[in-house]
């Protein structure tokens, strides 16, 4: 009975955890701050101006990946989720693969496959589109050179028999 006490308290400690950074303040926060409430991130940047840029994927069965600056002193500046057009629209033919995760972060690796007929690498991830359903983002690199050749979206429904799996109240916003 006391172990299920304590997995049930440390579920509930757990669930506190800031899964959006909700609670962290510009200028007042501390990377550890952020760190402590948000976890390790998945991959972190040093900036120009001594600043860094913290990456937190919350995928797969997320759609969002957060990415968190951290000005030139050590304080939280700011995150936004990366995974939206305006970030998509960003990538361009030619791009290597370490820009791609600078703009959008990194791919779910289970996600991640390479088709040799076409020497194509493909990195998915999963986001809310403009008209709130699941979708996946794809970008295509060239297998030789590790460059960027096109990118692609789909909503899941439509890859789904019969246009079954409408999942809107994933993405209510």
């Amino acid at each position: 009975m006391k172990a299920f006490a304590v997995l049930i308290c440390a579920l509930l400690i757990a669930g506190c955890a800031s899964y959006d950074g909700r609670g962290l303040t510009p200028g007042v926060s501390s990377t550890g701050d952020v760190i402590q409430l948000m976890g390790e991130p998945a991959l972190r940047w040093q900036e120009p101006d001594g600043g860094q840029v913290l990456a937190y994927p919350r995928g797969p069965a997320g759609v969002q990946t957060y990415m968190v600056r951290i000005d030139p002193r050590g304080y939280f500046a700011g995150l936004e989720n990366v995974l939206v057009p305006k970030h998509f629209a960003r990538l361009r033919e030619g791009m290597s693969q370490e820009e791609v995760l600078r703009v959008i972060g990194p791919p779910f690796p289970g996600w991640t496959q390479y088709f040799a007929a076409r020497d194509e690498l493909v990195w998915e991830w999963r986001w809310c589109d403009d008209f709130s359903e699941p979708a996946r983002f794809n970008v295509f690199f060239d297998g030789k050179s590790g460059k960027v050749r096109t990118t692609a979206s789909l909503a899941e429904r439509q890859s789904m028999p019969f246009g079954r799996g409408d999942r809107r109240d994933w993405c209510a916003r």
